[in-house]
């Protein structure tokens, strides 16, 4: 009896607990006729950030089901980001989503939106439906 208690107490600490970050940069991914672009570049930018600055995780949570043509939204964590590491971040980012929509074709082409101004707080996503944790 004690193993299962332990056993579930381990689980609900973990469960509750997974969430570590409390703020959030959002990135959307908006559609113009044929879907939203690629978060290819992005991704890539992040995992050779991670890569350069040793980071061993770097939370990724990915908002669907915004649209029709499947608009969507990545959020990326930065709590647990030195100041430094924060503002390359940004800048980073900036420069791979301007690069994505300079490289665009106009008519047929999503966009990418970034704000770095805008920070998303953990209780603003709590009662969103279709989020998940992005894995790829």
């Amino acid at each position: 009896m004690k193993k299962i208690i332990t056993a579930a107490a381990v689980f609900c600490f973990t469960f509750f607990y997974s969430q570590k970050n409390q703020n959030y940069l959002e990135i959307g991914y908006a559609s113009v006729c044929c879907g939203p672009p690629s978060e290819k570049p992005v991704i890539g930018y992040l995992k050779e950030f991670k890569k350069k600055n040793h980071i061993r995780s770097l939370e990724i949570l990915k908002h669907g089901g915004l649209g029709r043509e499947g608009e969507f939204r990545l959020y990326i964590g930065t709590d647990y980001l030195t100041k430094n590491q924060k503002s390359r971040l940004i800048r980073g980012l900036m420069a791979t989503v301007s690069n994505q929509n300079n490289g665009r074709k106009q008519e047929s082409n999503g966009t990418v939106n970034f704000d770095s101004a805008n920070v998303v707080h953990q209780s603003d996503l709590i009662n969103s439906k279709n989020l998940t944790i992005y894995k790829k």
